[in-house]
């Protein structure tokens, strides 16, 4: 297999000189989020990048300070149905690493719409997500401590982590309901529910 060309840039700088190029993107400004679904280039290979569990990117072993650069190769995330995640240009496809989530979800807003919630986040990439049906919440119970990681979904198969201050600001607007019979502990948001767990289960941790 050939080995990807990106390999042969030596910095993020010049990596996300050639994604902007290949995108088709100029003066440094994104025409807003690229068609990556809609693309099919070849696979060609893995770089060293690796998105950490708190959102920092890295890049050959050094972190990515500069934002626009990340929001950069945000815009051209894509997780496939293999379960990787991948850098998409029109001409190239190149695996990167991901610890958690790609995202994280550093602000929450409340506001209200027809007389419902309406919860919106932003995360650490820029981008603005009303939590709804197109855009679900998701919660898992992790690890032996029983830690709470709520996901919501961004784009394609991308997710974002809710960050944990906003995760308690987010369970304080939870509120108990039945669900086929079963007493949960659910969050609202653009009309749809979205259980977090058992009432009973969360009583249990309360303890």
């Amino acid at each position: 297999m050939a080995e990807p060309k990106i390999q042969q840039t030596g910095d993020a700088a010049g990596l996300a000189a050639l994604i902007a190029r290949a995108a088709g993107q100029t003066g440094g400004e994104a025409k807003g989020l690229p068609p990556v679904e809609r693309w099919t280039p070849p696979f060609c290979g893995d770089i060293d990048m690796e998105i950490r569990g708190d959102g920092t990117w890295f890049y050959m072993g050094t972190p990515i300070g500069r934002q626009p650069l990340v929001r950069l190769f945000s815009t051209v995330l894509r997780k496939d149905e293999d379960g990787k995640t991948y850098l998409v240009t029109p001409v190239e496809r190149v695996g990167i690493r991901v610890a958690d989530a790609p995202f994280v979800a550093v602000e929450m807003s409340v506001t209200a719409r027809n007389g419902a919630s309406v919860l919106t986040f932003r995360t650490n990439v820029g981008d603005v997500v009303e939590a709804g049906p197109d855009h679900p919440l998701r919660f898992v119970i992790h690890g032996e401590n029983s830690e709470l990681r709520p996901y919501l979904h961004v784009r394609g198969r991308l997710e974002a982590l809710v960050s944990r201050p906003v995760m308690y600001d987010l369970v304080e607007l939870g509120e108990k309901v039945q669900i086929d019979g079963i007493e949960m502990f659910c969050v609202r948001s653009g009309g749809a529910v979205f259980p977090i767990m058992p009432a009973a289960e969360l009583e249990a941790l309360s303890r």
